[in-house]
């Protein structure tokens, strides 16, 4: 006798939630009321050796490090994942927004153009290759200096008083304990500011909803000329979204209706193309079974457009996918609360401040938040004209803990203006202005709130390198 049909929902609702009461990923609710495991404490090596530590190598990290190496700062950096990046590499982001910005934009930019790993000429917007930009990160890295550790996730953070000290990382090589006198969490997610006791914000309510997450991948095709018509433009121009539409139309042909309404494909190099066309709704950036379950489903549905697609023929015969990003793209993290909040206000009066680190003029871009809502829009402005608006220097120093910058889409704002400043232009320069701040407070014995910006622009200007 054949056993019975098991459905890949089924069987991925076993795998998420267990079976017979044992679940295979543990969900903190899931733990019976009461019961605890208590760990011994114990003694860990300690390292005492750079002046500043940057959490996170995503775009704003990069920026953060490579500045305040410059700078003159000894500087490491922790990376939970296999290469330098996040979102750029590991995410398969491969469209660079808002990056008509000066200084480490511009400078990465002609490192781009010198290898021709880029698209097009727009600075507003740009293709990119994600594979070669590692290769190019890490010997950025290694040309200013900056010590760096892959596989290793920052896992506790002490204090003495208010003052950030210490953080703990895992990785292969154990628990390990590191100090310096400044520190600068570039998560994306603001993992170091909540280990530390900062105060935080997520998403447009306490209970979410947050903006859907996305999982990218590279994709082979016969001939990406036949596919042109499909296919987003690295200058930006108005037939780009009759691009997304065509694609749509496309996908909605072999019977699915993806969850992300504006499917959107570029072109990287020759017949190798990026694709973004799924949202995963309602998912907390700190809940890992539940990102467990969001990237499972959407690599699940990836597969099933893709798979689609190439069964119409035609142009789009022999479609495959190259590889999906090893991690699924997130939108709203935690936003760690500091001394001063972006807001909305500022967004919609185009705000001016002294202290000002980077001017952003990205349009405020809330993705769906439900699958109702993809239906009808995928991505919405809030009614709001953005009018370009000043980000200070306070919105990146945390007010609960001292000793803490923040940099990236992990700052200090408000769901509406985050909806703005998140993309990867703004994050680095805000990683330039995070890491020559932190650079200046730890080579003068001050703390990051104490070190003006006149004196961080100033230098910052001394040690940008000609473009």
């Amino acid at each position: 006798m054949n056993p019975p049909a098991i459905s890949r929902r089924h069987l991925l609702h076993t795998a998420i939630a267990g079976v017979a009461g044992t679940p295979a990923v543990l969900r903190a609710e899931d733990s019976p009321k009461g019961t605890s495991f208590h760990e011994d404490a114990r003694d860990l090596p300690l390292v005492t050796d750079v002046d500043v530590i940057v959490c996170g190598a995503g775009p704003a990290g990069i920026a953060a490090a490579i500045t305040a190496a410059r700078a003159g700062a000894k500087v490491r950096v922790f990376e939970w994942r296999g290469c330098l990046g996040g979102v750029w590499t590991a995410g398969l982001l491969g469209y660079l927004l808002d990056f008509d910005k000066p200084g480490f934009n511009q400078e990465l930019l002609k490192r781009l153009d010198e290898r021709d790993m880029r698209r097009g000429t727009s600075k507003g917007s740009i293709c990119y290759e994600p594979e070669g930009m590692k290769l190019l990160l890490e010997e950025l890295f290694v040309e200013a200096g900056v010590k760096f550790q892959l596989h290793t996730r920052v896992s506790a953070a002490y204090r003495e008083g208010k003052r950030l000290t210490t953080i703990v990382t895992e990785s292969k090589s154990g628990r390990q304990a590191w100090r310096a006198p400044v520190f600068i969490d570039t998560t994306g997610d603001g993992d170091l500011g909540a280990l530390a006791g900062c105060a935080f914000e997520f998403g447009e309510s306490d209970s979410c909803p947050c903006q859907p997450m996305s999982l990218n991948a590279l994709l082979v095709c016969k001939d990406a000329a036949s596919l042109a018509s499909y296919i987003h433009g690295s200058d930006p121009s108005k037939a780009d979204g009759l691009a997304k539409d065509a694609l749509l139309a496309e996908i909605q042909r072999t019977g699915h209706f993806p969850s992300y309404s504006k499917p959107t494909l570029w072109q990287v190099r020759d017949n190798l193309l990026l694709v973004m066309m799924n949202h995963q709704y309602g998912v907390p950036c700190f809940d890992a079974a539940k990102i467990t379950e969001a990237t499972v489903q959407a690599r699940a549905e990836m597969h099933k457009i893709v798979n689609g697609l190439r069964k119409l023929g035609g142009p789009w015969e022999g479609l495959q996918i190259a590889a999906t990003a090893e991690q699924i793209g997130v939108r709203d993290g935690r936003r760690i609360k500091g001394r001063y909040v972006v807001n909305k206000e500022d967004v919609i009066a185009g705000a001016r401040y002294d202290d000002a680190v980077v001017r952003a003029t990205f349009s405020v871009d809330i993705h769906a938040l439900s699958a109702e809502h993809n239906k009808t829009a995928a991505y919405h402005n809030a009614g709001i004209k953005t009018k370009p608006y000043d980000i200070p220097l306070r919105a990146l120093i945390a007010k609960d803990v001292d000793g803490l910058m923040m940099a990236g889409r992990n700052i200090s704002g408000d769901f509406i203006a985050h909806a703005s400043y998140r993309v990867t232009g703004n994050s680095v320069a805000m990683g330039e202005a995070a890491g020559v701040t932190a650079a200046l407070a730890a080579l003068s014995k001050r703390l990051p709130h104490e070190v003006p910006w006149s004196e961080g622009s100033a230098k910052l200007a001394q040690i940008r390198k000609p473009v």
